[in-house]
């Protein structure tokens, strides 16, 4: 049952057209078809296109031309709209030449809005009492195309707001209030209005309600978002997971090409960063084949290796190593950019990530900040031993439990931009999985080249950019890994 007090409407988007005697209601995926509706049914269904009337005035137009027959097809009818995801709530404004100070529109299908009625005189005698809202700590409130929208993880849908009071009654919600406090805080919202919202807000998943338990009156209710799962869950990790993956939003995902004709997508291989270059040594691939560690082995005895020897990674193992990892086998040009095609696999074939080695101890290579250049298979020196590259390593010391002083750092970036002109909302989300893919193949070649490889949870990105200058919004470190030399047992 949804709030009387509240008005329906169909989403804009939705289409409601007369054929035949017929009514057709079209969304971009599917329609829906009300054969030779009666016609209380039929002004019924014209009314939610204008969303000027709560259910029950639209159930009083139905009764008084159809009967309690029809009025009750009409509440299923209306209850499968809404599970569709075809139907928004508002708040009545208070003329007709007004916008709803609040509307509640669906997102997807699957659409929970389903609360009873709040009867607050009653809830107030039995519990002794009122009963008050806190916004959740999952719901943000944001500017899109000049209006005022509140989201949340929680939910499928998204409430707009149609002038300041609405971003102002939210604000006030970063404390418990009662209808009656909230009517106070804002000029003209009175206590009816005040409880109209907050059943909106409420009914869209956007509020956590406190009150005390009708058994024990002293003992507060702890709200869903304190108590497991979600208890465990931090807004930004809700958020992302939710907004990357289809389900319970309608941003554009996937491969959606937004920036096509607007801006050029960046080259396959970034150009190379100094006139400062390494040639790096290359593995002999037909021999590996007859003699590298079986995969099973390197999947079954890799580990983190934190210890090194005393004499460090050479730079002839450096350059083996990023040969068999990262470089560039083939780069093609097709009708939307340059992909490639590497060792690891990409989404896409985009390959995003870049790999800066930051050099602390390595037998044939100076101290300093590199850049791999993998389609010429070399290093570019970005810097000299600095205090900032410096910095960057210790920063992954600490991150990894600070046993010996780590030998070569790889910085792990992303050129967003590559991802950003294919992607919508699973970009972000791709370059992490793709991170990953890095690790994981770090690792197996690490191990079959008995070299102690170790993935770091988290880094300083602000820290790679003080050490290259690069905008961080343009390129920005995404991850980091630690490569040394194995201890020689005695």
């Amino acid at each position: 049952m949804t709030f009387s007090s509240l008005t329906v409407s169909l989403k804009p988007e939705i289409t409601l057209t007369p054929v035949e005697g017929n009514i057709l209601l079209q969304s971009s995926s599917r329609k829906l078809t009300f054969h030779q509706p009666e016609p209380g049914l039929k002004t019924a269904l014209d009314a939610l296109k204008q969303g000027t009337h709560t259910p029950g005035q639209l159930q009083t137009l139905i009764l008084e031309t159809d009967g309690t027959q029809v009025r009750e097809k009409f509440d299923a009818y209306l209850n499968r709209l809404i599970e569709l995801g075809w139907i928004c709530h508002a708040i009545p404004p208070s003329s007709p030449e007004l916008s709803p100070l609040a509307i509640a529109i669906p997102m997807v299908g699957d659409y929970y809005f389903d609360c009873p009625e709040i009867d607050w005189d009653a809830f107030a005698k039995r519990f002794q009492r009122n009963i008050a809202f806190t916004l959740s700590r999952f719901a943000y409130l944001h500017q899109v195309e000049g209006e005022m929208v509140l989201e949340s993880p929680l939910t499928k849908g998204k409430i707009k707001f149609s002038d300041w009071r609405g971003p102002g009654l939210v604000s006030q919600l970063s404390q418990p209030q009662t209808a009656t406090s909230l009517s106070q805080e804002i000029p003209g919202i009175t206590e009816e209005i005040a409880q109209q919202f907050l059943s909106l807000l409420f009914a869209a998943q956007m509020l956590s309600a406190s009150f005390a338990s009708p058994v024990e009156e002293d003992e507060e209710v702890e709200s869903e978002e304190a108590t497991p799962p979600l208890v465990f869950w931090e807004f930004h990790d809700l958020l992302f997971h939710s907004r990357s993956r289809l389900g319970r939003h309608n941003n554009p995902l996937g491969g959606i090409f937004p920036y096509v004709g607007k801006i050029d997508p960046l080259p396959g291989v970034k150009p190379l960063m100094s006139d400062v270059v390494i040639p790096l040594a290359k593995p002999n691939l037909e021999e590996l084949n007859q003699t590298d560690m079986p995969l099973s082995q390197a999947l079954e005895t890799r580990r983190s290796i934190r210890r090194y020897d005393e004499t460090p990674i050479t730079l002839e193992q450096l350059g083996q190593f990023l040969y068999r990892c990262a470089r560039v086998k083939k780069l093609f040009d097709t009708e939307r950019g340059e992909v490639s095609n590497r060792p690891y696999p990409g989404g896409g074939a985009i390959y995003e990530l870049e790999i800066y080695p930051v050099v602390n101890a390595c037998q044939g290579l100076k101290q300093g900040l590199y850049h791999y250049h993998p389609l010429d298979h070399l290093l570019c020196q970005v810097s000299a031993w600095t205090a900032e590259t410096e910095a960057l390593v210790q920063d992954v010391w600490f991150a990894s439990a600070q046993h010996d002083q780590p030998q070569v750092v790889f910085v792990i970036t992303a050129r967003f931009g590559r991802m950003f002109w294919k992607y919508q909302s699973m970009a972000y989300a791709t370059i992490l999985k793709h991170v990953g893919v890095m690790y994981q193949t770090f690792y197996l070649v690490a191990t079959s080249m008995n070299l102690a490889p170790c993935g770091i949870g988290a880094g300083n990105s602000d820290l790679f950019q003080k050490a290259t200058g690069i905008d961080y919004y343009e390129e920005s470190s995404v991850g980091e890994f630690m490569l040394a030399s194995v201890p020689v047992k005695p």
